[in-house]
């Protein structure tokens, strides 16, 4: 098993998902977003599963500076906004095989380990 987590190391949630990967010695991808951003088609994947709503980290400090409170923009605009901003996504992201989680999901990442 081989899991791909999204997110940045300043992020305790990013960090606490890496550490409980680490701790059950599975491998980790992890994607930087300080590095790169998500590519849109990902994005579009964890889109189709929670909804665009979802992804949006709406307490980050990000959300706040850009002044996106009262944004009222469509789910197409949002997902380039998130591709072009992804200090505003729900982190982590986690992706295993085409199991998704967002935010921090103990109890689904140890059902992914189960038999």
């Amino acid at each position: 098993m081989e899991v791909q987590i999204f997110g940045t190391k300043k992020s305790a949630a990013t960090r606490k998902a890496q550490r409980f990967f680490s701790e059950r010695r599975i491998k980790v991808h992890f994607v930087d977003l300080d590095v790169r951003a998500p590519s849109p088609g990902e994005l579009r994947r964890f889109a189709h599963k929670f909804g665009v709503q979802a992804l949006i980290d709406r307490t980050s400090k990000r959300f706040a500076a850009l002044g996106l409170a009262h944004a009222s923009l469509t789910d197409e605009r949002w997902l380039q906004k998130l591709c072009d901003e992804p200090h505003i996504l729900v982190q982590p992201l986690v992706r295993n095989g085409n199991q998704l989680t967002l935010g921090e999901a103990e109890d689904v990442w140890r059902s992914w380990m189960a038999p």
